[in-house]
């Protein structure tokens, strides 16, 4: 009778464990910027069909990356789950990231090399959020999904550093004529360095968001924004470059106070020519008008018509003159 009763209450004690947690821990809800997918013993309820095999990747890695589609309760609840049943819950709001960021170490900055073997510092953020359309990779694709696309961030970013050129430079050799193929082998002439890196710091976000775009196929990882804000090398480097930019500033300014002075020279030369030409035009016209009247009377009344113009121009003269010499001929 004693171990009736006793079987008797472990077995009212463990239907009311069962219905306690099925009542307080079976129910649960989805704020507004979370989504939610429901694994039964371990493996996430799945939605007919598959994802797409995704076109961004290369042939040889796109098989490695088709995720099967989970089905994605949406904000809201509460919803009721079974005891054997467990809720994933991940945010899809955007987040910040700095680009030091590593779980396995303390960093401050992270290490690149330059074309021309500088050693430099690289500081920045990523904007990202997770892919609503492919959560299972998020959750149960690779162990730690921020930790994989922020090593693929930085080995993209120090790949490209590794080989960043001027654009600008590249412009100007496709200008002159220089083919692809030459182009690489043409030196720019203001070379490939941190100061190159740090006027084309939108040129480097730029290539560095086209370049992530298919971690949201690899890792349920979305990437937004790369915001790469410092370039900043060691200090003995710091100072030759700043050292070559006051020299290289300060020849910019001699040239353009030489091509100042030069523009102004040519200027005032070419206005004391005109000025020659209009003072030369002035003393010629009278002479062209004056030749232009005497042919025209000689056309009209011959020599002696010209004798008597030349006599009648001569009588204001005499008048004004104070002593006249006639001389015999």
């Amino acid at each position: 009778m004693t171990i009736y009763l006793s079987l008797l209450a472990l077995g009212g004690g463990l239907c009311v464990y069962i219905a306690f947690t099925c009542l307080v821990s079976g129910f649960y809800t989805v704020k507004p910027n979370e989504r939610a997918v429901i694994s039964s013993l371990g493996k996430a309820v799945r939605m007919p069909g598959g994802s797409e095999e995704p076109s961004e990747l290369q042939s040889e890695d796109a098989g490695l990356y088709r995720y099967p589609a989970v089905e994605v309760v949406q904000p809201g609840g509460p919803y009721f789950k079974w005891p054997w049943q467990k809720v994933h819950k991940v945010s899809v709001a955007t987040q910040t990231v700095a680009l030091t960021w590593d779980p396995t170490k303390h960093q401050d900055s992270i290490e690149a090399v330059t074309k021309d073997n500088l050693t430099t510092g690289v500081n920045g953020q990523i904007r990202f959020k997770v892919c609503e359309n492919n959560l299972y990779a998020y959750l149960f694709g690779v162990q730690s999904p921020l930790e994989h696309v922020m090593g693929y961030f930085v080995s993209v970013l120090r790949e490209r550093i590794a080989n960043f050129e001027d654009p600008k430079g590249q412009s100007l050799l496709a200008q002159d004529g220089v083919s692809e193929e030459e182009s690489s082998t043409v030196e720019i002439s203001e070379g490939v360095s941190i100061n190159d890196l740090r006027k084309n710091l939108h040129v480097l976000n730029k290539y560095m968001e086209e370049q992530c775009v298919t971690t949201a196929k690899r890792y349920g990882v979305q990437l937004e924004a790369a915001l790469i804000t410092e370039i900043d090398p060691p200090q003995e480097v710091d100072r030759a470059l700043s050292a070559i930019n006051s020299t290289r500033n300060q020849v910019a300014a001699d040239i353009s106070t030489a091509k100042a002075e030069a523009e102004q020279q040519i200027t005032m030369s070419n206005r004391a020519v005109e000025i020659s030409m209009n003072n030369a035009q002035a003393e010629v016209a009278p002479l062209r008008v004056l030749a232009g009247t005497l042919s025209e009377v000689k056309a009209r009344g011959g020599a002696q018509g010209l004798v008597a113009y030349i006599r009648n121009m001569r009588v204001p003269l005499l008048q004004r003159s104070r002593r006249s010499i006639e001389v015999n001929r």
